[in-house]
């Protein structure tokens, strides 16, 4: 590798839109990100129980008990 043509790597405070705050590796000192693995629907579960929902109400529409 050639030297001094490489941006130096440093740790960097990544904070989301949720409020959480954590550290990792890059160039910046500082990321600002939108969402994390603390408010993403597929890591928090959300994304299932979403879907599901939608699918739940879809069956009680067409063989729900009539009333």
């Amino acid at each position: 590798m050639k030297e001094k043509i490489h941006p130096n790597y440093n740790e960097a405070k990544v904070v989301c839109g949720c409020g959480n705050t954590f550290m990792t590796g890059s160039i910046k000192k500082e990321l600002r990100v939108d969402v994390c693995s603390k408010c993403h629907p597929f890591f928090t579960g959300q994304q299932r129980t979403g879907a599901a929902r939608g699918r739940i109400e879809k069956f009680n529409k067409r063989y729900g008990q009539e009333g």
